[in-house]
């Protein structure tokens, strides 16, 4: 059975909380991402910075361009452990809207695994046992 640290990727683009608002939104459109971890000093997992996020800007009334991303993100973003399971990660997929899932080892950020990297690793198993 895949475990999450088997099918995530690795060197995940993150951000940090005091990083101006702009600088990050920069980083999700050249990276062509939807969602960027945000880390403590210590690569702790504090939240995420998605694209749903940053629409809110177009509502603010004040100049933005002196905030943060602490400013944007969603707080308490959900983890899981690189020994977590294909099933765990399922069912963390399948329970929430996100498209996404951060993969901790001991507290700290260690890759992400999406939906599409679930359906690719079930495409392997099936094809294992069809072959077994």
């Amino acid at each position: 059975m895949f475990r999450a640290r088997d099918i995530m990727t690795q060197g995940v683009v993150c951000t940090r909380p005091e990083m101006p608002i702009y600088d990050a939104v920069r980083l999700l459109a050249h990276r062509r991402i939807t969602g960027m971890p945000v880390v403590d000093e210590d690569l702790k997992l504090v939240g995420v910075l998605s694209e749903k996020d940053v629409l809110r800007m177009l509502y603010a009334t004040e100049d933005n361009t002196e905030q943060t991303v602490s400013d944007y993100m969603n707080v308490g973003a959900v983890s899981l452990d690189v020994a977590d399971t294909l099933i765990d990660l399922c069912d963390c997929l399948t329970e929430n809207v996100f498209r996404r899932v951060f993969i901790t080892d001991e507290g700290r950020l260690a890759g992400v695994v999406s939906r599409s990297d679930v359906i690719n690793a079930i495409l392997q198993l099936k094809h294992q046992a069809v072959e077994a």
